[in-house]
């Protein structure tokens, strides 16, 4: 809206430095009026035909490929404008006249007709040229929000592949506890209803504050560690956000959720350390767990790392590094995001 006004001023703005400079360029006094008439009908006419074609001939015409009826329309149109001004002219008001009796004749002839006529068709080309170049800016923006609005889709898309793939992991945990530890289950389940209310409310949102991310995955890990034998030892590290930090919901849950199904086993000893630092705009996450190789063949590697991927290409262009390395039975997957917006 603000555009379309910023628009008609600049349009007005335009023609009434067209209408003025008559009284702005006069060099001979005597003849004031006849200079002003003769200009300004000369402009009427440029304004006329411009604003024709601007709001009528080039949208029903030469947009829908109508070009040569769009020209055959402007041929007739200037030939009478120029007829009416040839008349026009012929009144004494465009004519100097001392006591009747004219001063100064009006021009005729080739010049005077190319004078008339030229300004009228440059006026056809200028309109063209303005419609087209708004319509491509129209085409662009329309462009422009139907990616933004396949982006947010996608995102969306890959943002609930996350939310179950958690609580399908979670549910499994709770589930191996409710034999062995009723009560403990019970306690788990409560905690995993304040998880989820994360996951529904907060979560709908582009971003959340880091410091909620981060007490998320304590919750996880707590609830994680429930289950989990005294072979696991675990080491994180989380730093105390006294800034307004946020990032997209769910960005950090994918290392740890990846850690914890692959990176531990009931019998042999294994690790995880999770660290996450800032470092001026820049957030510095790494998950270092045990790997063991036997026990990917016959697990699901599941959707988590690929997911967390896609989103921040979307998310996060050009602003992160994503890096995941195994080598000695050991898994690291480390992250470097920007977080200024």
């Amino acid at each position: 809206m603000q555009r379309s006004y910023l628009a008609i001023l600049l349009h007005g703005f335009l023609w009434l430095l067209a209408f003025l400079y008559p009284l702005f360029s006069l060099d001979d006094i005597s003849n004031v009026q006849y200079i002003i008439n003769r200009n300004w009908l000369s402009v009427t006419s440029v304004f006329l035909v411009f604003y024709i074609n601007y709001f009528v001939l080039v949208n029903a015409y030469f947009f829908k490929r109508k070009k040569l009826q769009f020209y055959i329309i402007n041929v007739l149109l200037i030939a009478v404008l120029f007829f009416l001004i040839q008349y026009f002219l012929t009144w004494n008001a465009f004519n100097p006249s001392i006591n009747g009796i004219r001063t100064r004749e009006v021009r005729s002839g080739q010049m005077s007709s190319i004078q008339l006529i030229l300004p009228m068709i440059l006026s056809v080309g200028m309109c063209v040229g303005l419609k087209i170049n708004k319509k491509l800016n129209k085409n662009q923006l329309a462009l422009q929000q139907v990616k933004q609005a396949q982006l947010s889709a996608e995102i969306k898309y890959l943002k609930y592949q996350v939310q179950p793939h958690f609580l399908f992991n979670t549910l499994n945990n709770i589930y191996a506890l409710v034999d062995s530890s009723p009560e403990i289950a019970k306690e788990s389940i409560h905690d995993l209803s304040k998880m989820m209310r994360y996951l529904l409310h907060d979560s709908s949102t582009n971003k959340v504050p880091l410091a909620k991310e981060i007490e998320f995955l304590e919750r996880y890990i707590d609830l994680m560690q429930l289950r989990i034998s005294s072979s696991l030892t675990l080491e994180k590290s989380f730093p105390v956000i006294n800034r307004p930090i946020k990032i997209a919901p769910l960005t950090l849950i994918s290392f740890i959720e990846n850690a914890f199904k692959h990176g531990i086993d009931a019998v042999q000893d294994s690790f995880i350390k999770i660290e996450l630092k800032i470092d001026n705009d820049e957030i510095q996450y790494s998950v270092i767990n045990s790997s063991f190789p036997e026990k990917e063949k016959v697990t699901n590697s599941g959707i988590g790392l690929k997911n967390l991927k896609k989103r921040l290409e979307l998310l996060y262009p050009n602003k992160f590094e994503l890096f995941t390395k195994e080598e000695n039975n050991i898994f690291k997957a480390t992250l470097i995001l920007n977080f200024k917006e």
